[in-house]
């Protein structure tokens, strides 16, 4: 007989009924599903922990980028999130290095932007025509707008300079009959004194004839009356020239009034050509035209008719918290970045405010204190910066001051 295959268990005589030995093609398949199980929960606590990791720093990582010299986000373009950004919010502006101050601020031309407005004493003159375009390049006094109230200024002025011609034909008039009634009191004057002249001697004669008793008491008389009368005409005409003689009170008063007249009337040119400049709105100094804020035909409002700004220099205006001004000193180095140039703008800080208020720059972080209290630094941008910054006035940008190392 063959041989018992099964082995059996000494005082055991039961019979092996397959318990103690599997069949290989129904094993189970547990361990296999197992595995692939694992693989999932692997990779899920994979990605926790680098979320975790990016999230919270732990001082594990940080101790290994910093042994390795790596940073967060080098390796890619378009990191989620870069270090000098972090700073942005309003809160955490603080020393990046040893020295380093950071702040918010924004691109400005020399000296800000000058809102333009209409001259004083316009009243509601409205924009009549506009004589620049944005981006035009102008100089201190040239015209750049026109107000509607041209022509009735024009008429003012118009009305003065004739009001002027006749004072001055006025005083020439004057003048020319002082000279005349001169001349005519002069001539009678010596009218008379021929008269006078032929007179006494007519009495000379009549006289020495009387004594001798040659002529009448009567014809006497007439004689003596006519030469009486001959010398009161030369007294008449020696006071009538008188009063037109250079420097008399007459001619004095005669001329000075009309020369008030004249005088008045330059007056009133001079008010009406200084009222005519209320139709012209003028650059109160030379820059760019940067925005326009009305048109033709629109009334200027309290914001100004144009945006004027020195662009030939542009600097930036920083808002560095007061808690860090102490370290801020004139001609400490700039470094100046944003989002909208490639490459950093460099300066120097040439003005620090004196006085502390309430910050105006704010970034997008809902969180931000928009009540901190700041002080105004300004960064004086270099030639090939300031030509870069040129077309992004008022652009916020992120301002790093090595302070306490000038170069």
């Amino acid at each position: 007989m063959p041989s018992d295959p099964s082995p059996r268990a000494p005082g055991l005589p039961l019979e092996d009924i397959g318990l103690t030995k599997s069949d290989p093609a129904h094993a189970p398949k547990t361990t296999g599903r197992s595995r692939l199980i694992l693989i999932p929960l692997i990779m899920a606590t994979l990605f926790v922990g680098a979320v975790i990791g990016m999230y919270f720093q732990p001082p594990g990582l940080r101790a290994f980028f910093n042994a390795t010299g790596l940073q967060p986000g080098a390796g890619t373009d378009t990191p989620i999130a870069v270090a000098i950004l972090q700073v942005s919010a309003q809160e955490r502006v603080a020393v990046l290095s040893e020295g380093d101050v950071v702040a918010l601020g924004r691109i400005i031309p020399r000296g800000d932007v000058i809102s333009v407005a209409t001259p004083s004493g316009a009243g509601d003159a409205r924009i009549s025509e506009m004589r620049v375009a944005e981006g035009d390049l102008v100089t201190s006094g040239d015209i750049l707008a026109v107000l509607d109230n041209l022509a009735q200024l024009q008429s003012a002025v118009a009305a003065a300079e004739a009001a002027l011609r006749v004072r001055e034909a006025n005083l020439a008039q004057t003048r020319a009959s002082n000279a005349a009634s001169l001349a005519e009191a002069q001539a009678t004057l010596e009218r008379a004194e021929a008269t006078e002249t032929v007179a006494q001697s007519d009495l000379d004669r009549a006289t020495a004839l009387f004594e001798r008793g040659v002529t009448t008491r009567a014809e006497f008389d007439q004689v003596v009356a006519r030469a009486n009368e001959a010398g009161r005409d030369v007294e008449r005409a020696l006071a009538t020239l008188s009063r037109y003689a250079t420097g008399s009170e007459t001619v004095q008063a005669d001329i000075a009034v009309a020369e008030a007249n004249l005088d008045a009337a330059r007056a009133d040119l001079a008010r009406a050509e200084q009222d005519l400049e209320r139709a012209y709105v003028r650059a109160p100094e030379s820059g760019m035209v940067l925005e326009i804020n009305v048109r033709a035909g629109e009334r200027p409002g309290s914001a100004g008719i144009i945006d004027l700004g020195d662009t030939s220099q542009m600097t930036v205006e920083a808002e560095v918290y007061q808690t860090m001004i102490g370290r801020v000193t004139i001609g400490d180095p700039v470094t100046v970045s944003a989002d909208a140039f490639a490459g950093d703008l460099v300066g120097v800080v040439s003005a620090i405010g004196l006085q502390i208020g309430r910050q105006s720059i704010t970034s997008d972080d809902p969180a931000a204190n928009t009540d901190a209290r700041v002080v105004d630094v300004i960064v004086t941008l270099d030639a090939a910066s300031s030509a870069t910054a040129t077309p992004f006035t008022n652009l916020e940008t992120i301002v790093r001051i090595d302070a306490g190392r000038v170069e």
